[in-house]
């Protein structure tokens, strides 16, 4: 957890991938999702456009109502005017209801393919990519950022097509009423053009400050409850709470940056209008005292005017949610324009058949920092081997495991399972041959059944059921109230730390790996559930190529070899018993184990996470 002042938001907009795409590349981009659904779309602008002539037929029958139904007192034609008004406005009313339909489906549908494109994409980026993120910030991209885009995709759209039809129409008609009164409203249009274009660009980045302290907030919160024992058991409520305040106090702070944009913009293109009708009204009373326009022309040309006017003014008012949406829109392009570090290269091949064979070969891994996590370690493991990894806390132990499950490519070097190389075949065949039980196991929030599950999909009832019985699992499944139908909670936490060991330890026999990575799993176990985890863990090692990282060494007497790293070099390798003799590195670690260091917690060789 992070001090309430660090990661702010313009820290992190440093830290995104890629450069900021263009405003217009943007907006192609986005209206590329809207190719599947032209049909709907094109149904839906011709209602637009018939609901939009309907409007503009209206002012022209009040023309007709007054120069020619109350000058001549016409009863029966006042009848059919209004008559003929009530129909244009049930017209308008169902084909507004039907464009507004239409398009607010295509803007769904959009908003649907970008979230789901956005969710398939984050599987396909490196563990890289989410270590340097929080998951309140990924979270945030995908909810809050999207509907910002579905405003723009939907209501922003319609109005500006509707809107823009208005425009184009009163303005050929008020052309034909009276070109000098058309004139003299088009050299008013011009200042609020330019007004709305120095506002939009101020409120677009505003906007996007207002989206990424948003994002801050989200992550403090999601952060809490993911570590509500920590939290508590620490004592931080009231830190927590203060790191969310800090938040949301950058949040206000944003909030009313962009509110007193808007709160200038608003009401000054407002201004504008009114005082546009009051010139309207001036010049247009003198033309009909010169006789160059009737009452009712007058009338109908005020209107007109109202519809230009309202044009202009729900364009400025999109225009600023168009800005906002700009941001938004950059944040999800910067995920989609993520790319992996590790990906497959073309060509590359399935791995099937594996025995298990894993080989480094002077393989050295170095961070982006410059820090060589390993250096030059050369390793044999034959296939149905238990390999032991020990060594103190940073030497490298978890990242040579995670470098098997080709989470990272190594910097030098290369490792090979039975002769291949990681590089030349698919992530996704190498890793459906390895099985990955953790220390620290997470559970998805559903069912007992569906965790097991997880390991192979298309498992039966019965193939769960006996994996579950080689974990040691089925017999405390049984004793819960709906056995496996029986809701685990939100990451396992209704079940204790051996019960979700033993589940896991079920999810990776269903998969039935030929390579098994143990990050050990009993370290932190009271002593039944660690003799139940145990025994539990030897049932699934057998026959498979194993890898233990070892915290306590207690666990290394299963071991075949032991490898022992220090500051990421391989210095031992031997059986147990033969390291001991040695007196090397091995036999330091196991004396401090066992003979000192009585304020340690037993056992305990190093940290998590090296």
């Amino acid at each position: 957890m992070g001090h309430p002042h660090n990661n702010p938001a313009a820290t992190r907009r440093r830290n995104l991938v890629g450069q900021t795409p263009d405003t217009r590349l943007s907006v192609r981009r986005l209206f590329g999702y809207i190719r599947p659904y032209v049909r709907r779309l094109a149904l839906g602008l011709a209602a637009l456009l018939l609901s939009t002539v309907a409007s503009l037929a209206f002012p022209y029958v009040v023309q007709t109502l007054i120069d020619s139904v109350l000058a001549e007192r016409n009863l029966a034609l006042l009848n059919q005017i209004a008559g003929l008004l009530a129909v244009l406005v049930v017209v308008r009313l169902g084909l507004g209801f039907f464009q507004r339909y239409l398009l607010e489906y295509v803007g769904e549908k959009v908003v649907i393919d970008i979230r789901e494109e956005i969710y398939e994409h984050l599987h396909t980026l490196s563990l890289s990519f989410f270590n340097e993120r929080r998951s309140g910030e990924i979270v945030s991209r995908l909810a809050s950022d999207v509907t910002l885009v579905r405003t723009a995709l939907t209501n922003n759209i319609a109005t500006i097509l509707n809107q823009l039809l208005t425009l184009v129409g009163a303005l050929a008609i008020v052309i034909a009423l009276n070109w000098r009164m058309t004139l003299f409203i088009l050299l008013l249009a011009p200042p609020m053009g330019l007004i709305a274009a120095l506002f939009g660009r101020k409120i677009r980045d505003v906007s996007t400050d207002v989206q990424d302290e948003l994002a801050d907030s989200s992550t403090v919160v999601e952060e809490m409850l993911q570590n509500v024992r920590v939290v508590k058991s620490f004592v931080r409520e009231d830190f927590e709470i203060a790191r969310y305040r800090d938040t949301m106090r950058r949040t206000f702070a944003a909030a009313m940056r962009l509110t007193r944009v808007r709160a200038i913009f608003n009401p000054l293109i407002t201004s504008l209008i009114f005082l546009a009708v009051v010139g309207v009204l001036w010049f247009g009373g003198r033309e009909v005292i010169a006789g160059r326009l009737t009452a009712g022309g007058l009338t109908s040309f005020l209107f007109y005017l109202i519809f230009i006017a309202g044009s202009f003014g729900a364009f400025t008012g999109v225009y600023t949610q168009l800005q906002e949406a700009m941001g938004a829109t950059r944040r999800i392009f910067e995920i989609l324009d993520a790319e992996p570090e590790v990906k497959d290269k073309p060509g590359a091949v399935e791995l099937e058949h594996v025995e298990g064979r894993i080989v480094f070969d002077d393989v050295t891994f170095t961070y982006e920092d410059g820090v060589d996590v390993l250096e030059d370690v050369s390793l044999d493991i034959a296939p149905g081997e238990v390999l032991a990894v020990v060594g103190p806390s940073g030497a490298g132990k978890s990242t040579l495991v995670a470098l098997i499950s080709r989470f990272y490519d190594p910097t030098s070097g290369r490792i090979c399972v039975d002769g291949h190389d990681l590089r030349d075949v698919t992530q996704k065949s190498l890793r459906e041959q390895i099985g990955i039980v953790p220390q620290e196991t997470y559970l998805f929030g559903g069912t007992v059944r569906d965790n097991i599950l997880y390991g192979r999909l298309e498992a039966t009832e019965e193939e769960i059921m006996e994996a579950a019985k080689a974990a040691n699992a089925h017999d405390f499944i049984m004793d819960m109230p709906r056995g496996y139908d029986s809701i685990v909670g939100e990451r396992g936490l209704k079940l204790s730390g051996g019960q979700r060991q033993r589940l896991a330890i079920a999810r990776a026999i269903l998969k039935d790996p030929r390579i098994l990575l143990l990050d050990e799993a009993t370290s932190s176990l009271d002593s039944e559930s660690e003799g139940l985890v145990q025994e539990a863990l030897e049932r699934l090692m057998q026959g498979r190529t194993t890898i233990i990282i070892a915290h306590r060494l207690s666990t290394v007497q299963i071991a075949d070899r032991v490898a022992v790293l220090e500051r990421g070099r391989l210095v031992e390798l031997g059986r147990p018993a033969e390291l001991l003799e040695a007196g090397g590195l091995y036999a330091r670690l196991y004396s401090l184990q066992f003979q000192g260091m009585p304020r340690e917690a037993p056992g305990s060789v190093d940290g998590v996470g090296d």
